[in-house]
């Protein structure tokens, strides 16, 4: 597995203005949560999806319950047999470079207050709650899940979604 490559398209961007020697720079900020990231490194439906935004993406941010979330994922088909040991390997490693250039967004008492007020408001897991609520914290440019659920209450709370395919 190669490491993320952030390339800037602009049909997928906003162009933010200032003192750029007259021209535009052009900044797309994606927040993954685990459930799209993870096709990243796990081949299934949507992972092609996933690798067009990170190449459209000038910046990656996840919450800090993405890494560990992501290695379940692995550890579990790597135990259920379908993934090697040495998949495992490099898919974890994989995960461990890309989150090296990613900006993580921690818990903080903000974060526990919209999540708690997001499991109040939409039928949603913990972990979900917390990473729509660390994308609102961060004010993200497209927040991005394979979570219906999720998708829904981040829509709700005003941030921009792309659902990945499942």
């Amino acid at each position: 597995m190669e490491a993320a490559r952030f390339e800037v398209s602009p049909s997928r961007c906003i162009a933010q203005q200032g003192d750029f020697g007259g021209k535009a720079e052009v900044t797309l900020n994606v927040f993954f949560d685990s459930s799209a990231l993870a096709k990243r490194y796990i081949e299934e439906k949507g992972s092609d999806q996933v690798q067009a935004i990170l190449s459209s993406a000038s910046a990656l941010a996840v919450s800090v319950i993405c890494v560990p979330e992501i290695v379940s994922a692995l550890c579990r088909r790597r135990r259920e047999r379908k993934i090697s040991t040495e998949e495992y390997r490099n898919a974890k490693a994989s995960v461990l470079s890309d989150i090296d250039d990613a900006t993580v967004i921690g818990i903080t008492e903000e974060v526990i207050a919209q999540a708690v007020a997001l499991l109040e408001q939409f039928p949603l897991r913990c972990a979900d709650a917390l990473h729509v609520a660390c994308a609102s914290a961060l004010s993200t440019d497209l927040f991005v899940s394979a979570d219906d659920r999720q998708c829904k209450a981040a829509r709700a709370r005003g941030l921009r979604v792309e659902a990945i395919s499942v």
